[in-house]
């Protein structure tokens, strides 16, 4: 999922967290069983509309995100060469269409609602003693909000040196990078302990 949260008031912000997961699991299952190239150029098409129609930004989001595509063109390359061009095809519309409808989810809800939707999916775990349904959450919730946030922080890194007059360099990127990933990292770590989310019961004594 791309960590871009959108702000905005149609209706598609008015859905349910769980049936938007609901129909990714309903067209993740969808796109991986057929190799049928017009079923899946129509729902990639169909993606593509929507999301188009209820939220640009998403789109743009998911084309700003090079990593996410970089390995899906991996995939897609190693595809090629080892299958084909009908299989590599076929993977690039799978990957592409599955990934674009993820934005588009992750842009059209909040990062409180996946958390508050994954721990009630996780309940049941809880029940029987395999998780912890709150922190299951709470790590998706984080991994959704670091992946723009990184993001950010490198273009800033990149741009930095580029302002100096410094052609950006991997190994001058990621150790800035790196540290102040992990600067953040220990400041949402203080401000989980300050609101004592992880506790067994909050805000109960």
């Amino acid at each position: 999922m791309i960590g871009a949260i959108v702000g905005g008031d149609g209706w598609v912000y008015c859905l349910s967290p769980r049936l938007k997961l609901l129909s990714l699991l309903v067209l993740r299952v969808g796109l991986f069983p057929t190799a049928a190239l017009p079923v899946l150029a129509l729902l990639a098409a169909l993606v593509l509309g929507l999301a188009l129609l209820l939220n640009r930004p998403a789109l743009l989001q998911w084309l700003k995100a090079w990593p996410l595509l970089v390995t899906i063109l991996a995939v897609v390359a190693w595809t090629y060469f080892s299958t084909g061009q009908q299989a590599a095809l076929i993977a690039l519309l799978r990957l592409g269409t599955l990934s674009l409808f993820a934005a588009l989810i992750t842009a059209t809800t909040s990062i409180g609602q996946f958390i508050d939707t994954i721990t009630a999916l996780a309940r049941p775990l809880e029940r029987i003693g395999l998780a912890n349904a709150r922190d299951i959450g709470l790590a998706i919730g984080l991994v959704i909000r670091f992946v723009p946030e990184v993001q950010a922080r490198y273009r800033a890194v990149r741009d930095a040196h580029r302002a100096r007059g410094l052609k950006p360099r991997l190994n001058t990127l990621v150790v800035p990078l790196i540290i102040g990933t992990i600067l953040s990292a220990d400041e949402i770590a203080n401000a989980i302990d300050a609101r004592n989310i992880r506790a067994p019961n909050p805000g109960r004594d």
